[in-house]
């Protein structure tokens, strides 16, 4: 069976294309490298990364993110329909085109010319990715809006409270996000100190997500969002064990440090909603509640044959 039928259960959907599922994969691996240089090891970025980030809180607070997102690169490469990885798409374009920007205003931070081989090799590698990418993914989205095909039609729309869930923490990520990323320094109430790049670099993450979040609600179909269920609380809950992680960095006399910790455990319980919800859908049927048929019996409705019609 066609696993574009398998997938959507129409033959006119979209399929992603090669080139779209090869730059995913690049993507994959690129944030798999991010994961580890941040998340595993945020004390050694002025050695081994493309910049010195200082608190290394804020090392693992980007580290946890890449994983977020790596996690939906790589559920995003199972879909074999456009529609299943459009939202991730986007979502990375957005991130991809923010950092671009946010690397060219601060290139004096980074290790370009720096005497430790390592970092000024991470730090032109960071600067070729962050070019290449978000250009490609540009040229990938034009290929894609150009394939033939058509959306199959919504299975089952999001439930109403997680859809607002999904449209408030949406909004916070993105005033927030924006709020960073265009005027460092205005927001002073975050739980650790930030420079001003590294205020963009968790803007761009924020305002990504946020996006994402609005994807969701447009989309409004549980089959197409799973991936980006399962990346959402994978970021929620990294986020939090970068807050038991670095207790001692957080200001836990201010307000905000107690808004945050609520903010993300509201996420993480939106998601892991989300993810229940998504994993009862099945995408190869448009009714989630209709039964899986066994093998040898009749997919469709029953009709009545000769013998009952007799009676």
């Amino acid at each position: 069976m066609n696993s574009m039928v398998v997938e959507s259960g129409t033959g006119t959907d979209a399929p992603v294309l090669r080139a779209t599922r090869a730059l995913l994969a690049v993507f994959g691996v690129l944030t798999f490298l991010a994961v580890a240089a941040l998340f595993v090891r945020p004390d050694t970025t002025d050695r081994f990364f493309a910049w010195t980030i200082q608190p290394p809180v804020t090392a693992a607070f980007l580290g946890a993110a890449y994983a977020a997102g790596c996690t939906l690169v790589v559920l995003s490469l199972r879909a074999s329909v456009w529609v299943n990885a459009r939202a991730a798409l986007v979502t990375i374009l957005v991130f991809t085109a923010l950092t671009l920007w946010a690397t060219l205003v601060h290139r004096d931070r980074f290790h370009f010319g720096d005497d430790k081989v390592v970092a000024r090799g991470a730090a032109w590698f960071w600067l070729v990715v962050y070019v290449v990418v978000p250009v490609a993914l540009a040229g990938v989205l034009v290929l894609q809006a150009r394939t033939s095909g058509a959306d199959a039609p919504r299975g089952r729309p999001l439930p109403r409270w997680l859809a607002a869930a999904l449209a408030v923490e949406g909004a916070m990520m993105l005033i927030i996000g924006l709020s960073l990323f265009v005027r460092p320094g205005l927001v002073t109430v975050w739980p650790w100190f930030l420079t001003a790049l590294t205020s963009r670099a968790i803007g761009a993450w924020l305002i990504a997500f946020g996006v994402a979040a609005v994807a969701a609600l447009v989309e409004n179909d549980l089959s197409r969002l799973r991936a980006s269920a399962v990346a959402y609380l994978v970021f929620a809950v990294a986020e939090l064990v970068v807050v038991l992680r670095f207790a001692h960095t957080l200001r836990w006399d201010a307000t905000s440090t107690w808004v945050y910790l609520a903010f993300l455990i509201l996420v993480a319980g939106t998601a892991a909603a989300g993810v229940r919800l998504t994993a009862a859908v099945r995408p190869d049927r448009a009714d989630p509640t209709e039964p899986t048929p066994r093998p040898g019996h009749p997919t469709g409705p029953i009709r009545p044959g000769p013998s009952d019609r007799a009676h």
